[in-house]
């Protein structure tokens, strides 16, 4: 037994969890921080509407203060903590925690709240420019969102696809704005007269928003501009592509990454190779359970074979019940037998289960001898115990109609 084992956590260790780890602890202080974000930008767009400010200024600047050194002990804590990392303290506690506070959250959270000690530094700045810095604080979001942590790792996935189409961008908005400069900068100086200007109007126009504040009256420049307009409805949508694209590639990813541990993590496919488990993976959805859910009645056709990855599942009989748990897998009796279900199967707590429905699982039956042999055999395990024991006339039924552990058209059968 280790010594953090024999001891009880300290405090640090303690704050860690809360701030750091997925703890009851941690989602209660992530659920406060998002609401005190939220309330902060509601506060920087109220702020700017001088009636409400004029009534209520004493309340904002309270409130700014509040947050800014909640924001700052926050940051504070979590800078002290992350020794409890260990890829932190390998790096010892000052260098390690030095690396830690560049990671690009901590640079959010810093952001957050350092920009408005400026006001207490300098009372005459604009409070324009505050707001601005603190509508920083809606990036920390990012932190508590698994929907931005997903879109910001999908950027820096694509940044050099990303790099390129804005190089491809810039560079085709300067060729633009010099030929444009050449053709239309005699006719209209005060539009045309240099490249800056000129570009202002390659932007607007490859980007398709065309404001109309400056436009080409020459046939030659008009016909340039309509060249300008259909290339920039494929350039600029270049980036957007890519992002897309890597956002939902990165989301199958995930899901991908998921699905995989959790049929893992079933003792039924643990021999099956990695083509094997990715074919099953194909075939299967996951879904998540609350407690109490009623996934099938007595009586009930079978939607399919259901695997549980996490949680537990009561499956009530005639005479008694059986609990299951990861690992476990149920269905496949009604399945095989091609009969109605013997008990009522509701979830004991949250689960996450697996389901293949009637028609993959025949597939998948016929293609994988080995995992079918398996699930035969635990089946007509189940058929004996449940006809044995609880008397129940479907269970009966089912164990005369035992199927041959191969099908008809087996060569080898």
């Amino acid at each position: 037994m280790s010594s953090r084992d024999a001891h009880p956590p300290t405090l640090r260790r303690r704050l860690y969890l809360a701030l750091e780890a997925s703890s009851p602890a941690a989602h209660v202080v992530d659920n406060v921080l998002v609401v005190l974000i939220l309330g902060n930008i509601l506060a920087v767009v109220l702020e700017s509407i001088p009636s409400v400010q004029t009534a209520y200024a004493q309340a904002f600047e309270m409130f700014d203060v509040f947050s800014i050194t909640l924001f700052t002990i926050e940051y504070a804590l979590r800078l002290w903590v992350s020794i409890e990392i260990p890829a932190v303290r390998q790096r010892g506690p000052w260098h390690g925690r030095l690396t830690f506070a560049t990671r690009p959250s901590m640079i959010i959270d810093f952001l957050a709240f350092a920009p408005s000690y400026l006001s207490f530094i300098f009372p005459g700045l604009d409070s324009r420019v505050l707001r601005v810095f603190r509508l920083l604080r809606f990036l920390k979001l990012v932190r508590f969102s698994p929907a931005l942590t997903t879109l910001s790792r999908a950027l820096y996935d694509e940044r050099r696809a990303l790099i390129g189409a804005l190089v491809l961008m810039v560079g085709t908005a300067v060729f633009s704005g010099a030929v444009m400069h050449a053709i239309e900068g005699t006719a209209q100086p005060e539009k045309f007269g240099t490249i800056p200007d000129a570009m202002w109007w390659a932007l607007a126009t490859l980007t398709t928003i065309g404001y109309g504040d400056s436009v080409p009256i020459t046939p030659l420049g008009k016909v340039f501009g309509a060249c300008v307009m259909v290339f920039g409805l494929g350039l600029f949508a270049l980036p957007i592509g890519i992002i897309a694209t890597a956002f939902v590639n990165e989301i199958h990813r995930r899901d991908f990454v998921v699905t995989w541990g959790m049929v893992a993590r079933v003792p039924l496919f643990a021999g099956l190779d990695a083509g094997s488990i990715s074919e099953v993976m194909t075939i299967m959805r996951t879904r998540m359970v609350p407690p109490g859910t009623v996934l099938a009645a007595k009586g009930d056709e079978a939607e399919g074979m259901f695997f549980i990855a996490d949680g537990e599942v009561q499956i009530r009989l005639r005479h008694r019940t059986v609990t299951l748990g990861p690992g476990d897998f149920f269905g496949e009796v009604t399945l095989l037998k091609k009969v109605h279900r013997v008990g009522t199967i509701a979830t004991l707590t949250r689960c996450n289960l697996m389901l293949i429905d009637s028609a993959d699982f025949e597939g998948l039956m016929q293609r994988n001898s080995d995992l079918r042999d398996q699930i035969i055999a635990v089946a007509d395990e189940r058929l004996a115990d449940w006809a044995g024991e609880t008397g129940d006339v479907i269970a009966e039924e089912l164990a005369q109609a035992r199927q041959p552990t191969r099908p008809a058209d087996d060569p080898i059968a």
